[in-house]
């Protein structure tokens, strides 16, 4: 682990008046939003969409990181540069979303559990030659009448491997 890699991207991240813009849309969520403008989710048409957010003017000033969707992480500008490269070049940085989304928690009617660890070590190598310099993993957690559910609902095999898991992915993103 580059120690002062890590320490410098976490300062980017966190730089005074800046943000990180989540850009990380899948082409499911792309297609539904596309569809209230009437524009097919095509590859290009979801390409050109995130090049238009990457290439406004004095972008820069105002975002300091962008969570990118795995096929951002090939797609290219206007120009030719890959969006990775062109972000960086502009002193963001590029960020990918790591997990591979939300499924059924079993055994727990109604929750959800955020799926992707397995394979992770290798898309994040893959995800950093590609330029990508942090990680997004989100948890979907369920708020509702006897959810979340303790723990109890799953066997203490589950839980116990559950909670490894889960401690799997901070050490992979370091």
């Amino acid at each position: 682990m580059d120690k002062a890699l890590l320490s410098k991207t976490a300062a980017a991240m966190v730089a005074r008046g800046k943000g990180i813009l989540a850009a990380d849309e899948s082409s499911g969520t792309c297609e539904t939003r596309f569809k209230t403008i009437n524009t097919p989710c095509t590859e290009e048409n979801r390409r050109a969409y995130r090049g238009l957010l990457f290439t406004t003017p004095g972008v820069e000033k105002f975002i300091s990181g962008v969570i990118l969707f795995d096929e951002t992480t090939r797609q290219k500008a206007d120009d030719g540069t890959v969006f990775t490269d062109y972000l960086a070049k502009k002193g963001i940085l590029p960020g990918i979303k790591v997990d591979t989304g939300a499924k059924d928690l079993a055994l727990c009617p109604g929750e959800k559990v955020t799926e992707g660890l397995d394979g992770l070590r290798e898309r994040l190598a893959a995800y950093f030659k590609a330029g990508a310099r942090f990680a997004k993993w989100r948890a979907v957690i369920t708020i509702g009448e006897g959810i979340p559910a303790t723990p109890a609902c799953m066997p203490t095999r589950m839980r116990s491997r559950a909670t490894r898991r889960s401690a799997r992915r901070p050490s992979s993103c370091r």
